[in-house]
């Protein structure tokens, strides 16, 4: 007999960007894209691991994990980077930014980031599963600072 099918948040695994081991601040970056229906998740969820592929090599990338919440038609990425520069560039990116057009019409987007004195992947990782986790609105503006880890 199969496994059940469980819901709520489910991550990827964590990919490393070329700047995996760098030291010092850190930007923390959170995307979330809620579909309006339940077919468009799939298409979002691809687009996303189609970006994924070319991470290591993705300047000042530290890394990243996708997430998806399929009942909830929810997905979107936490990243980390040396910097906003670098987040910014990645955004701007021709297949960003073809992804990001042929998806406006399919759902909403919110997104939010915050800098770290330092990276530490279970820290970034709770404080983003309790923004996902949470309907409620995301702290603004978009770039806000974290004491701590």
């Amino acid at each position: 007999m199969p496994p059940p099918i469980t819901r709520g948040i489910k991550r990827s695994p964590w990919q490393a960007g070329p700047e995996a081991h760098a030291t010092g601040p850190a930007l923390v970056s959170v995307t979330e894209f809620t579909a309006l229906r339940h077919s468009h998740t799939a298409a979002i969820a691809l687009a996303g691991l189609r970006l994924r592929r070319s991470w290591p090599e993705t300047p000042g990338a530290v890394g990243m994990w996708l997430w998806i919440d399929p009942w909830r038609k929810r997905s979107g990425s936490v990243s980390v980077w040396t910097g906003e520069r670098s987040l910014y560039a990645f955004v701007g990116r021709p297949d960003h930014v073809r992804i990001v057009g042929a998806h406006k019409d399919r759902g909403t987007m919110r997104a939010t980031a915050w800098t770290s004195d330092r990276f530490d992947p279970d820290a970034a990782w709770a404080a983003a599963h309790a923004l996902i986790s949470d309907p409620t609105p995301w702290p603004g503006p978009a770039f806000h600072t974290q004491t701590g880890p």
